[in-house]
C-alpha cells in the first residue's frame, strides 16, 4: 500500500544541508485527480536522483504546495518560501493561470521547471517547459483525424481561462490548414458539473468531433453527460489533457470514440516506460494510482531541474539558463533536450479502449511529411 507524507518539511524551515524545491501540484478541485499521481512520480523521481549522489552534493527534498488553490493564493505562498530561502527551486504540475501568477515573482530568482501541457508561447527568464504544447501535440492529432476519420467540423468545449482559449485560437487555425473549420465554441468555469447547455448546442451545430480542453473532473463529469446524451455515437472526442485515472473515473461506457495526444501514456511498451513502470510499482505497489501522462509529467520534471543545476554547478538562475542548451536528462519519455527552454519530445495519439488507453501512432511533427 502507497503512502504519501503531506508535510514532509516545516515550512519555514531553511537547512542548508539540503536543495529543497517547492513541488506546486493540484491537491482540491478539478486537477485534484490526479494530484496523487504528480505526487508519487516526483517523490520518485527525487529519490532516483538523491540515490545518485544528489544536487550538488546536497539531498533534493520536495515541499508540497497545493496548486489547486486559486493563483495569487499560490503565488503568494511560493514566493514567501523563495523570500525566507526555504525553497531553491520549483516544480510541478499546475494550471496555466497559476503559471501566469508565479513566473513573474520568482523565476528570475530560482529556477522553476513547469510540467504542465499548455497554450504555448512562455518565455520567461527562469521557466524551463516539460511538456506538450499545441503546434506540435493538436496540429499533428488533427491533421490526421481529418486525414483518416473525415473529421471537418469541431466543436470547442474548454473551461474558461487562458489554456483553454489560446488553445481554441490555435486550432482554428489547425482546423482551415485540414480543410474544415470550428463550428462552435464553449466555455465554462472550473468546476462545472451542468452540461445541458452545451450538449444541444454540439448536437445542434452536428458536429464531426469534440476538442475537449477541460481539466480533470471537469472532463470525467463532460464524459459522462456526453456519453448519456448519446453524442458518443454521432461524434469523436479529442483531448490533450486526459490521463488513465481520468478513464477509470469516465468508466468504459462513456470513453467510446475518446482520443487523447500525448508525449506519455501508461500503455506505451518501450524499455524507457518498462523500466518506470517496474520502479514505480515497486515502490508504491499496485493500489497506486497510474502514472499517467499529467503525473508522470512531474518525474519529468524533478528530473529536468537537478539536470539544470547539475550542470550550471550553481543554483544561480542565469548561470543555469547560460547552460540550459547543453542539458539533457534520461527519464520515461526517453533521452530529452531543451530548446528555447522547452523539452522537445516525441508525440503520441491514443484511443480509449475502456479504461485504459492504446497507442496508434507516434504523431508526424512535420506537415510536409504527413
Amino acid at each position: 500500500m502507497f503512502e504519501l507524507d503531506p508535510h514532509p518539511l516545516d515550512w519555514f524551515t531553511v537547512d542548508d544541508s539540503a536543495i529543497s524545491v517547492a513541488l506546486v501540484f493540484p491537491m482540491q478541485g478539478a486537477a485534484g485527480i490526479f494530484g496523487p499521481t504528480c505526487e508519487l512520480c516526483a517523490r520518485l523521481a527525487a529519490e532516483e536522483v538523491n540515490h545518485a549522489g544528489g544536487v550538488l552534493g546536497k539531498e533534493l527534498r520536495l515541499l508540497p504546495v497545493d496548486g489547486g488553490a486559486e493563483p495569487g493564493e499560490i503565488a503568494d505562498r511560493v514566493q514567501t518560501l523563495v523570500d525566507l530561502g526555504v525553497v531553491q527551486g520549483v516544480t510541478g504540475w499546475h494550471i496555466s493561470s497559476v503559471r501566469q501568477a508565479l513566473a513573474p515573482r520568482i523565476a528570475h530568482r530560482v529556477p522553476y521547471v513547469y510540467t504542465a501541457l499548455y497554450e504555448g508561447g512562455e518565455h520567461t527568464t527562469g521557466v524551463f517547459l516539460t511538456s506538450e504544447t499545441p503546434d506540435d501535440q493538436l496540429r499533428p492529432a488533427i491533421r490526421l483525424l481529418a486525414r483518416e476519420h473525415r473529421v471537418r467540423r469541431w466543436f470547442v468545449v474548454g473551461n474558461d481561462y487562458v489554456w483553454p482559449r489560446r488553445t481554441a485560437r490555435a486550432a482554428r487555425a489547425y482546423t482551415r490548414e485540414s480543410g474544415g473549420g470550428i463550428c462552435g465554441q464553449d466555455y465554462l468555469p472550473l468546476g462545472t458539473h451542468e452540461f445541458d447547455g452545451v450538449l444541444r448546442r454540439i448536437e445542434q451545430t452536428d458536429a464531426d468531433a469534440v476538442l475537449m480542453l477541460l481539466v480533470g473532473s471537469d472532463a470525467v463529469r463532460f464524459n459522462r453527460a456526453f456519453a448519456a446524451a448519446g453524442l458518443d455515437q454521432r461524434c469523436l472526442r479529442l483531448s490533450t489533457l486526459m490521463d488513465e485515472n481520468m478513464l477509470m473515473a469516465s468508466g468504459p461506457t462513456a470513453t467510446v470514440d475518446l482520443y487523447s495526444t500525448a508525449g506519455f501514456f501508461t500503455s506505451l511498451a518501450n524499455q524507457d516506460t518498462l523500466d518506470f513502470h517496474g520502479q514505480y510499482a515497486g515502490r508504491y505497489g499496485i493500489e497506486a494510482p497510474a502514472p499517467g501522462s499529467l503525473g508522470e509529467s512531474c518525474y519529468e520534471g524533478v528530473l529536468l531541474l537537478a539536470a539544470l543545476i547539475a550542470r550550471a554547478r550553481t543554483l544561480d538562475v542565469t548561470a543555469i539558463g547560460a547552460t540550459a542548451e547543453s542539458v539533457s536528462y534520461e527519464g520515461p519519455r526517453g533521452l530529452l533536450r531543451l530548446r528555447g527552454g522547452h523539452v522537445k519530445q516525441r508525440i503520441y495519439l491514443a484511443q480509449a479502449d475502456g479504461v485504459d488507453f492504446d497507442v496508434l501512432t507516434q504523431l508526424d511533427l512535420d506537415p510536409a511529411r504527413s
